[in-house]
């Protein structure tokens, strides 16, 4: 039986609102920036093209699932305050702060305007599930599925996700770093008491973790080119009591295997 947001939820005054769907900017992906901070998740109401956009005196956001087809979360209804010529100025309200990160809809909106009319959309949208908790990432994938972006392990890190952490925290391993934008490929390890848990918060902060290579990519104090551009894979895991001699030998391993060493790759060594 499908159940529609109007049963659950009936808007009288849609006419107020106009509906954001937020997609992909090509650098933040917004499911992330909502998990990872809430007041970056406001600016993208905030922003003010050369058009008023958000002609109306509320915003229904909503956040594109894009780990799932037609599936999006409920980011809160925001109130404009003030109509700048060059951005808006938003509060959260208070209607429907229970629902902000939990309710999932269903809609399969994929026209290139992001902001529309709520009345135009607002009764087909279908009810997919309403989470225990607010969305704060994935759920960890198990070892071998791990292949994820560094905008979402930025997420993940920064809401300290007890499963990633549990499961990362407790292994020593090799992982690999894709730069998707020239395909070039750095592979790193983590060993001792670090495990990659550890090691994977370091890149969070700096975007480079200390590596010379990734330094020069990582140049932006935004992070933007890192969060763009990034790919974390898991190549191998082994026990946290694992030798860093082991370690270090399998990671002289994966390096030969995936030319990391030469033109292809981003190790000096």
């Amino acid at each position: 039986m499908t159940i529609f947001l109007r049963d659950i939820w009936p808007l009288s005054n849609v006419e107020d609102f106009k509906l954001h769907f937020a997609r992909s900017n090509g650098v933040d992906q917004p499911l992330e920036v909502w998990a990872r901070d809430r007041q970056e998740w406001q600016g993208w109401q905030e922003y003010r093209p050369a058009r008023d956009d958000f002609n109306r005196p509320y915003i229904f956001s909503l956040v594109q699932f894009y780990h799932e087809t037609d599936i999006w979360l409920f980011g809160g209804i925001f109130r404009i305050i003030t109509r700048h010529e060059d951005r808006y100025e938003v509060e959260l309200a208070e209607t429907g702060k229970d629902f902000i990160g939990r309710l999932k809809l269903r809609s399969p909106y994929r026209g290139r305007t992001t902001r529309v009319y709520l009345e135009n959309q607002y009764s087909a949208f279908e009810v997919q599930e309403i989470l225990r908790e607010p969305y704060s990432g994935r759920a960890f994938p198990g070892y071998d599925g791990i292949n994820i972006s560094f905008d979402e392990l930025e997420a993940l890190v920064r809401n300290d996700r007890p499963d990633w952490k549990a499961a990362l925290g407790s292994v020593s391993g090799i992982y690999l770093i894709t730069d998707t934008k020239t395909g070039r490929r750095y592979v790193g390890s983590a060993y001792g008491e670090q495990g990659i848990w550890s090691r994977w918060s370091s890149y969070v902060e700096t975007g480079h973790g200390g590596n010379i290579e990734l330094r020069r990519l990582a140049t932006d104090p935004t992070l933007d080119y890192c969060r763009a551009n990034f790919r974390f894979a898991l190549l191998e895991h082994c026990p946290i009591r694992a030798s860093d001699g082991e370690i270090i030998a399998r990671e002289g391993f994966w390096k030969e295997i995936l030319l990391t060493r030469s033109e292809y790759g981003l190790n000096r060594n």
